[in-house]
Parts: structure tokens; sequence; C-alpha cells
């Protein structure tokens, strides 16, 4: 009870930080870098998902990003949808894509399903690379709209995108706690550990993987779709691989496989580029020993390494109390026997 409480804690905590942010800090720069960190926690939630959760790791994640925004820049700008439908549309679209691509990657493991999913990803890219009648090539979009009008309700400043990305933010933490805490969650942890075992008590371990797939694409749509009318000009380098490393580093240094990694990975490393732009061409150098020290040392992120901690300080605990009590009883029994002796 005590730990369902502080998770509450923590998470209303948040949410009250986030919605008053824009108006402690009053800066628009800051409040653009803030947006920026929750669309790729987005991403990184539907990386988590995959990889923390049912131990598939993507390299496509860039791809299907890029296929969000794409598709929701297609959509609007040449189509003429509207940008609500488009929204819609271009989640299905990547979804969709996430589903056929999953029927043939799923059926490697391991190592060979990075793989397989690295070169889906590069493929992607230069799809959009080199299909300019469709993509404008290296040209790439340009004004792609802002979100539509909802009623009375504008979304053409900086401060309105950043709560309507908030909302989808919250949306995608609610989305991941329902879906982990679930039955389907459960199964998909069943899988991450031994999936030999998953199949031998009767878990059918393709449609599973394959529905937490699709899910997983969904939020890279979703985040590109969102990245795409925030930014307003998209070119073909979001699909490019180091977008996928981005994700994957926010996700292992915030935690793999935790609720709350993808929030602090990404806050974390997005504000320390923001103050290490200066070393911007040496970036790798500093994050590539980093991120290796923290595999090494704290394999389950900055959350995971908290949730050891809070977990041994626990046990300390309790074997100080076990000892405490069995202390206690041993001397109420010897003061019971010296008892019965003096009255022998």
């Amino acid at each position: 009870m005590q730990a369902f409480l502080n998770q509450k804690t923590i998470t209303a905590a948040f949410i009250l930080l986030a919605v008053a942010f824009p108006i402690l800090t009053q800066n628009n720069y800051f409040i653009y870098i803030v947006t920026l960190s929750f669309i790729w926690m987005i991403g990184v939630y539907g990386l988590n998902l995959l990889a923390g959760y049912t131990g598939y790791l993507s390299l496509a994640h860039a791809g299907f990003f890029a296929v969000g925004a794409y598709s929701l820049g297609i959509l609007t700008v040449k189509a003429g949808i509207n940008y609500w439908a488009a929204l819609v549309l271009a989640c299905l679209i990547t979804s969709f894509i996430g589903l056929l691509i999953g029927l043939i990657a799923l059926r490697t493991k391991e190592h060979f399903f990075a793989i397989y999913t690295l070169c889906v990803g590069y493929i992607l890219y230069l799809v959009i690379y080199n299909w300019e009648s469709i993509t404008g090539g290296v040209r790439g979009l340009i004004g792609i709209p802002a979100p539509s009008n909802i009623g009375p309700i504008s979304f053409q400043n900086p401060l309105s995108q950043y709560y309507l990305v908030l909302f989808f933010l919250l949306f995608t933490i609610l989305m991941m706690y329902r879906i982990v805490h679930s039955l389907s969650g459960r199964t998909f942890i069943a899988i991450r550990n031994s999936e030999e075992l998953a199949q031998t008590i009767g878990i059918s371990t393709m449609k599973n993987k394959l529905v937490v797939l699709v899910l997983s694409t969904f939020f890279a749509g979703l985040a590109g779709a969102l990245y795409a009318s925030f930014i307003r000009f998209i070119g073909p380098d979001i699909g490019y691989i180091t977008i996928t490393f981005d994700l994957l580093m926010y996700l292992l240094v915030g935690g793999i496989g935790t609720l709350a990694g993808p929030i602090v990975g990404t806050l974390l490393l997005v504000w320390v580029s923001q103050y290490l732009q200066f070393l911007q061409d040496y970036r790798m150098l500093i994050f590539g020993p980093l991120l290796t020290l923290i595999i090494i040392f704290y394999p389950r992120g900055i959350v995971g390494a908290i949730y050891s901690w809070k977990m041994k300080l626990g046990k300390k605990a309790k074997r100080t109390s076990d000892r405490g009590k069995s202390s206690g009883h041993d001397k109420g029994t010897g003061s019971m026997a010296e008892k019965k002796v003096e009255e022998g």
C-alpha cells in the first residue's frame, strides 16, 4: 500500500510540475525543448514496450517514427486532409506497416531480430530519401500545418502545442500502465523471461509478439506525427539510424523495462545535450563511454538502480526487524525460565 501511495504521489507531482512548467519558466526556448522531450518520450515508450517488456530489440523505430511524420505531412500538405483525421491515419498507417514487417521479422529471435529490423529501418530511410514525388526526397516537406482548432481552442502558439503534446504523453503513460499491469502485459513479460516456457503453458507467442510490435509502432507513429506538426518541416534525416540510437540511449539510461525510465532518461539526456551543444561534434565520444558504464553497472538504468536500492533497503529493514523480534522472544523465554526456577 505504501509503495502504491508513493507511486501515486510521484505521478501526481510529475503531472503538476509538467502543467505548471510554462508558468514557472515563461521561457519559450525551454518550453520548446521540453515539448520536444515529451515527443521523444512517446517514441521511447513504444520502444520500451517491445524491448523492455517483451525482450525484442527493434532498431527500426526511427523508420516508424519517420513513417508517422511523413504520413501526416503528405496527408495534410498534399492530400489536404484535416489535421486530426490525418493524425489518426498516420498512426494507423504506421501500425499497418509494422504489422506487415512483424509477420516476417518476428520469425527471427534475439540479435537476428535486431539485425533484421536495423536493415528494415535503413530501407524505410532509403525509400523516404529517394521517393521524391511523394516525400520530397532530400528537400523534405515544408509547410506542415499546426493542429487545427477544436472549437475555441487554438494550437497555433508554442504554449498550446506544449499542452497538446503533454496530453498525448499522459495518454501514452496511462495506456502503458494499463497494458503492463494487464494479463496481456504479464504475457509479454513471460515471453521476455522464457519464450519456450511461455509456449509450453499454452501462450501463443507469435500472436502476442505481433500485437506488441503493432502497439509499439503505433506510438512511434504518434510521436512522429506530433513531431511533424510541431516542427512544421521534416526531412529524411528523421528516419536515419542515429534517431533509433538516440531513442535507445534514452531508454537504457532511464531504465529499460520500467514505466518511469523513458521520462527520466529522455529529460536527462536532452538537457545534458543542450548544455553540451559546444561539444556536439564529440557527442558520441561523451555519451558512448557513459552508456557503456551504465549498461555494465546499472543494466536497468537509473530507475532500475533506484528500485534495486529500495529493495535492498527494504530487505535490510526487514532483517533488522526480524532480529529485534527474535531477540525479544529469547529474552522473554529466558525470563519465564528464571521465574520457574525461583518458584521451584
